[in-house]
């Protein structure tokens, strides 16, 4: 057994011993798909326009392993999606359509939601428009371009270069400022990430993220950016000792205040795990010391990422997590819909499990009450591990999720 299936195979049995103990067994996906977080990450790669933008990373690209962490899901009967491209319409889940719920909340007078005329960014250079530019004749091509390629997803901020990562971020928030349309960026380097597993890395302590943190912020632009922070830091928080986690906490805190003081039109959402994970209070004690219940740093929280769990159980534990975290009444969430289209595999498998379809469309008009947008943090066909290379485009991969 390799170095790697070991250390999956322990935190599997270390997440089913947490799991026994709550009597939750669905949890064992919960802790473990922190593995397969980075999954999306990006790395200053030249793109093949010549831009030297940001890129999705290779496994071997990353400070440490690209993990297995968060994948799209499953398409079904269409619905409108003012988000999606023109040409494509959104894909409700084949199960566990949302119920009937609230209306949608009515924007706060002093802090105004995204708008779906604003529409996502899809960023020109990943591993998928990769593929389907060197693969035209493929029977997978259409498919594959149309419901995958062509969607707006995440771009991942993941290695730790503090020289170019103001740069960095700054092309792709332009580029999308340029286009009138939302960007939404994932900030992952934070310190002893996915508890030393397979998407370990990040900057060296603390006091260096705090300076990395700085630079990120500094391409942020002036015009409005969703970011994902830091996947998995606080639901995944438990292998830190209590000292190291309330300096975690801490610099969390602060990165969404640097953000919002350098953009205030910029939007950070901190993470709650999923619905399969923590209990709704318990995550959102966490979240309220990590400086999510403060409007000087925080617009809500984010769930699923790189998960399958079905938007409405996520929908109904956000509200749940919100509701028990308290702060302004402007909070919202977003959620992760890249491949939760069939919901989570009854077994617990994280790991490029079969029979997985992407989900909704990412779109800023959710319907629903304190349901900011749906996103595609994960990119659809990205490995995590089981179909190629931890991080890799796997076109038959993304083939089957993106299959009627």
């Amino acid at each position: 057994m390799s170095g790697l299936r070991a250390q999956r195979l322990a935190a599997r049995r270390a997440a089913r011993r947490r799991a026994v103990g709550r009597g939750v067994l669905v949890a064992v996906a919960s802790v473990v798909v922190a593995v397969g977080t980075a999954t999306g990450m990006l790395s200053a790669l030249g793109g093949r326009d010549g831009s030297g933008e940001v890129r999705p990373a290779s496994a071997g690209d990353s400070p440490g392993r690209v993990g297995v962490r968060g994948l799209p899901s499953g398409l079904g009967a269409p619905s409108a999606a003012p988000s999606a491209p023109a040409s494509l319409s959104a894909s409700a889940e084949v199960s566990g359509s949302p119920s009937s719920s609230p209306k949608a909340r009515k924007p706060s007078p002093d802090k105004p939601r995204p708008t779906a005329a604003g529409r996502l960014y899809r960023h020109p250079s990943s591993q998928v428009l990769d593929w389907v530019q060197d693969n035209p004749r493929d029977r997978r091509a259409d498919v594959i371009r149309s419901r995958i390629a062509d969607r707006p997803a995440a771009v991942w901020f993941a290695d730790y270069t503090p020289a170019t990562i103001t740069s960095r971020v700054r092309a792709v928030t332009a580029r999308a400022a340029a286009q009138g349309r939302v960007p939404v960026v994932v900030a992952y380097a934070v310190p002893d990430r996915d508890c030393g597993g397979a998407s370990q890395g990040g900057a060296p302590d603390l006091g260096a993220y705090d300076a990395w943190i700085d630079r990120f912020a500094a391409g942020l632009g002036s015009r409005e950016v969703m970011v994902v922070l830091e996947p998995d830091a606080i639901a995944q928080s438990d292998c830190l000792p209590e000292a190291g986690r309330a300096d975690r906490f801490a610099s969390l805190a602060r990165a969404g205040r640097v953000m919002k003081a350098a953009n205030p039109k910029a939007r950070v959402y901190y993470d709650a795990g999923h619905s399969g994970w923590n209990p709704a209070g318990q995550q959102a004690a966490l979240l309220k010391r990590a400086g999510a219940a403060s409007a000087a740093s925080s617009d809500g929280i984010f769930s699923n990422v790189s998960n399958f769990h079905t938007t409405s159980a996520e929908i109904a534990y956000d509200r749940q997590v919100l509701t028990a975290l308290g702060g302004p009444p402007g909070l919202g969430a977003v959620i992760d819909t890249s491949r939760n289209g069939n919901g989570a595999p009854p077994d617990g498998e994280w790991c490029d499990p079969a029979g997985r379809r992407i989900g909704r469309a990412p779109t800023l008009d959710t319907g629903e009450a304190r349901i900011d947008a749906y996103l595609w943090v994960k990119l659809p066909g990205e490995s995590d591990g089981c179909k190629g290379a931890p991080g890799t485009f796997s076109a038959s991969y993304a083939y089957d999720l993106a299959s009627p």
